[in-house]
């Protein structure tokens, strides 16, 4: 038993030392597997995690503020604007905020320059523009014609031009039929007692030849024949017709002198249909003319003419003005404003135009959310009455009271853009990518320009006559001249160059026209013909630049519908003209050349059509 137990032990004992060894070696073996694989598994993990780093410093977006359509993948400056491009990262969103509402902090409003305005209602006013000429004053014109026939035997008017006193002495006349008269006064003195009614026609034939009573008298009183007759000036003035020469015979009514007196003169304006409900008899009206810059003259309406002008469209409307010092010349052009309120409709709801966007036929504000801890806005479409002065009346989609945006309207709807909410270009939201932004590709590259441009046709049915092309063709090359001016800010040459679109525009033959043609021309005629007056008298840019806009959107009218003659042109869009309200311009070239900023944003524009 003792034998049987220690052999069981040695045997164990050997067994042991097998299993020791093998796990120790299994041990090794699985110590090298497991470590090799250890640091294999976490090579790719720390690998994976620096890729995703590097993707995610990759993914960075660089976009600019002011033209979101920009997308680059490192920093830099804006290849429209010049601005240096932001992260698209940096635009902060608040996840509490509804689909449809734009936050922004205090910081970004401060930045972007954004101010509101509670909407207010008020009498609704408008500054209408007048183009008219200086006249003389009706009632202060003496025309003075022959009472009798004779000879002219003296002249004390010896020029046109020359300055005469009431009652001052303009020529002398030798009249037998006067002589007659003054026999037949002598002879009915002698009855004057026994015959007065004699007495009193002979008085009065000589009253009737503008004989006064102090010349009357006079023969009485000498009781000799006076044979020379002196013709006095009625009034006091400048002698603006000279009918006569020393020793004319002259006939009874015969044309002698014409004297006007220029110490009240009429301006008289053209007022265009559009612009009557605005004006009222006694309405104030402060004009100035371009060889007195810098003086401003005052009147009032006191006439307005009941009748528009067949041909031009337009009512005369006749100012009062006073004319001391003569600085008023008959015929010297005048551009006068009126600031006319209204009430009779009662008070209406008015906004700043500065608050309004405009796309198509839509006009977008943007209203500030009330109750929030940030600041908020919301996209809101509305409806606009006509224009009042610097605001807008508001038909329909906002109440007195609400809060809009006034100022720095643009970057509120750049920030919906980018971040997918409902704006201008886009109302239902969304990708604020490039793509889904229709009509804001502002690139100036000729490529993407040309791209997005479409062929106009023609409107008309009826066949333009070729000789109005080619007159409205030379409207349109005197037109490249001031565009390229006002792209080169030479804002003295935009108005010598506007001078000869003005006369371009007058050669133009709308007896070429017939039927709707015709029409069609006299309504953009209307609109065409002030705003070029405006660019020729004013020295002010933004006049100018606020006439040109105007201009243009008349002018592609007038081209897209009758065509141009050998030329292919482009209409172009910058969102940003005019404070942010947007303007259109006509261009030779598709690479965009900005007439409203000139080199400070030279190629911010898209082309939105093409006339062939």
């Amino acid at each position: 038993m003792k034998f049987e137990m220690k052999k069981y032990i040695d045997l164990s004992k050997k067994e042991w030392y097998r299993i020791g060894i093998a796990v120790v070696a299994g041990l090794l073996v699985g110590w090298l597997f497991f470590h090799g694989s250890g640091n294999n598994a976490t090579e790719p993990a720390n690998h994976h995690h620096e890729q995703a780093e590097a993707g995610a410093k990759k993914a960075t977006i660089w976009t600019c503020s002011m033209h979101p359509q920009i997308r680059q993948d490192h920093p830099g400056k804006c290849p429209i604007c010049g601005m240096d491009l932001i992260p698209l990262t940096d635009l902060k969103t608040t996840e509490s905020a509804s689909a449809d509402e734009i936050p922004m902090t205090e910081a970004a409003m401060k930045l972007a320059d954004v101010q509101t305005l509670t909407v207010q209602k008020g009498y609704p006013a408008k500054e209408v523009r007048l183009l008219g000429r200086v006249k003389p004053d009706e009632r202060n014109i003496a025309e003075l014609t022959a009472r009798y026939g004779g000879r002219i035997d003296k002249l004390f008017v010896n020029f046109t031009g020359q300055h005469v006193r009431k009652g001052e002495k303009l020529a002398l006349i030798y009249s037998p039929d006067l002589i007659t008269a003054q026999k037949e006064l002598l002879e009915a003195i002698q009855y004057k007692n026994t015959n007065p009614d004699l007495y009193r026609a002979a008085r009065n034939k000589l009253k009737l030849w503008d004989l006064t009573d102090a010349q009357i008298n006079s023969i009485e009183q000498k009781g000799t024949i006076q044979e020379d007759f002196e013709v006095l000036s009625p009034i006091s003035g400048t002698v603006t017709k000279r009918q006569v020469s020393l020793g004319d015979y002259v006939k009874t009514g015969a044309s002698l002198f014409e004297v006007i007196n220029l110490t009240d003169v009429w301006v008289m304006f053209d007022a265009y249909e559009t612009d009557l409900p605005w004006l009222r008899n006694n309405d104030k009206v402060q004009f100035t003319v371009s060889s007195l810059p810098g003086e401003i003259f005052h009147g009032k309406v006191t006439y307005i003419d009941p009748f528009i002008d067949a041909k031009t469209r337009v009512a005369h409307v006749r100012v009062e003005v006073h004319n001391p010092h003569l600085e008023l010349k008959p015929e010297m052009f005048a551009n006068g404003i009126v600031t006319s309120q209204r009430a009779e409709n009662g008070k209406v709801l008015l906004i700043p135009q500065t608050a309004v966007l405009w796309t198509g036929k839509r006009s977008i504000v943007y209203v500030k959310v009330p109750n929030r801890e940030e600041p908020t806005f919301k996209m809101r479409e509305i409806t606009l009455g006509p224009e009042s002065g610097d605001n807008y009346v508001v038909a329909d989609g906002l109440k007195e009271g609400e809060e809009i945006a006034v100022n720095g309207v643009f970057q509120i709807d750049a920030s919906a853009q980018l971040a997918g909410k409902p704006s201008m270009m886009n109302p239902k939201g969304g990708d604020s990518g490039a793509g889904s932004m229709p009509g804001m590709d502002m690139g100036g590259s000729k490529s993407t320009s040309s791209a997005k441009a479409k062929t106009a046709e023609k409107t008309s049915d009826a066949k333009v006559p070729e000789a109005f092309q080619q007159q409205l063709t030379n409207v349109y090359k005197a037109y490249l001249k001031m565009k390229n001016a006002f792209v080169g800010k030479q804002f003295d040459k935009v108005q010598t160059d506007a001078k000869a679109v003005q006369a371009a525009l007058g050669k133009v033959d709308m007896e070429e026209l017939k039927g709707d043609n015709h029409l069609a021309w006299m309504k953009q005629l209307n609109v065409m013909k002030p705003n070029i007056a405006t660019i020729t008298s004013t020295a002010k840019p933004d006049e100018q630049k606020a006439a040109f806009a105007n201009f243009n959107k008349a002018f592609y009218e007038s081209v897209k519908r009758f065509g141009l003659t050998g030329v292919t042109t482009y209409y172009q869009f910058c969102p940003m003209a005019l404070n942010n309200k947007g303007a259109f311009w006509l261009s030779e070239s598709s690479d965009i050349r900005n007439p409203y900023f000139g080199s400070d944003m030279l190629t911010c524009g898209e082309t939105r059509d093409t006339i062939k």
